[in-house]
């Protein structure tokens, strides 16, 4: 069971996408943004992960990674689309192999709208994510209690 008090950790998967999301996420962490300011810390590993930032839309050849990287991370989790591609399949979701945005594949908390995404709207979505993470861990550990 997870410590709400200890800094959660994000790992972020590019889908089909142009990219400028992808820029955006990366510039949110240069000193300009800071989003490590808010307590979280960028991992590569997904099951160190609590918070699952995922760009671009969702097409048949990245659905099995997308869900499999879902799968690898501890509970409770939280999912954040970033753009509109992640979102709804964007500007994409026309093209013969895009299935659509995140949540044809796994359940999604968070959206973050917008193509591309401007860095002060991923940080909103990320510190919302880290709000619906706490609360995910108080239900989790309240479950626990109960005996469910």
């Amino acid at each position: 069971m997870k410590d709400v008090s200890k800094s959660p950790w994000i790992i972020h998967y590019d889908g089909s996408s142009c990219n400028g999301c992808d820029m955006e996420v990366l510039a949110s962490l240069t000193p300009v943004y800071d989003i490590e300011r808010f307590g979280v810390i960028n991992t590569g590993d997904p099951m160190q992960a609590d918070i699952f930032l995922v760009t671009g839309g969702i097409n048949t050849l990245n659905q099995m990674v997308v869900k499999q990287i879902y799968d690898q991370m501890p509970s409770p989790k939280v999912v954040v689309a970033i753009g509109t591609c992640a979102c709804t399949g964007g500007i994409f979701k026309e093209c013969y192999n895009i299935i659509g945005g995140t949540d044809t594949t796994i359940p999604v908390d968070i959206y973050v709208p917008g193509c591309a995404a401007r860095p002060q709207s991923i940080i909103d979505g990320i510190v919302q994510a880290k709000e619906c993470l706490k609360q995910k861990c108080i239900a989790e550990q309240k479950a626990a209690k109960e005996g469910k």
